[in-house]
């Protein structure tokens, strides 16, 4: 008598499924974080960007940027 099995993929496939949405939350929250971080740059005053011997110039390159840009 041959054994026959049936292969259940719809674990697989939720498991799949919630790795792709976990992955495209930690892109986003990336995101997100880019675009924050690159505020409060541009919000630092002379005093403390001179302090952190960063330049107007540099703040306003990396304020430009697009949040996706790294």
């Amino acid at each position: 008598m041959a054994n026959i099995s049936l292969h259940d993929t719809s674990q697989a496939t939720l498991a799949g499924a919630v790795a792709a949405f976990a992955a495209v939350g930690e892109v986003v929250a990336t995101w997100r974080r880019r675009a924050r971080e690159r505020r409060e740059l541009a919000n630092l005053d002379h005093r403390t960007l001179r302090d952190l011997g960063i330049s107007p110039t540099d703040v306003q390159f990396e304020a430009d940027k697009a949040f996706w840009r790294g």
